[in-house]
């Protein structure tokens, strides 16, 4: 069986890199722009992980990691966030959100996403 990702990221051309990466590495990709969008495509897909960006258009990515943990099909899917404010984000404050792993946009490498969704689909 191919592991699902989801790819939730507002800025197109990131989406569609971490969507190549991913998908050269053998995973199933789906992408949404926002976060209302991402929680129909989460649902319908039942990812394996979600590759999450915090800073989205419209609304945070916390209000959607707060409705994720609202839905009992949902709430164990492995988070991985992709941010520039990973420096001001402590992974015991997300981790009750099911946040497994925090990458930073402006250090991480094509690489480093693989690598992350990997330690959390585990």
């Amino acid at each position: 069986m191919t592991e699902r990702v989801v790819v939730v990221e507002d800025d197109a051309w990131l989406a569609e890199h971490y969507l190549r990466v991913l998908r050269r590495a053998g995973y199933e990709t789906y992408h949404a722009a926002h976060a209302l969008g991402a929680i129909d495509v989460i649902d319908d897909v039942k990812p394996h992980a979600v590759l999450l960006d915090v800073l989205l258009t419209g609304t945070t990515a916390l209000a959607l990691l707060h409705e994720l943990r609202s839905h009992p099909d949902l709430a164990n899917i492995p988070i991985v966030l992709a941010t520039n404010l990973a420096d001001q984000i402590a992974l015991e404050d997300v981790e009750s959100y099911g946040v497994k792993r925090i990458l930073d946009k402006a250090t991480m490498h094509p690489e480093d996403v693989v690598a992350a969704i990997r330690t959390v689909i585990q």
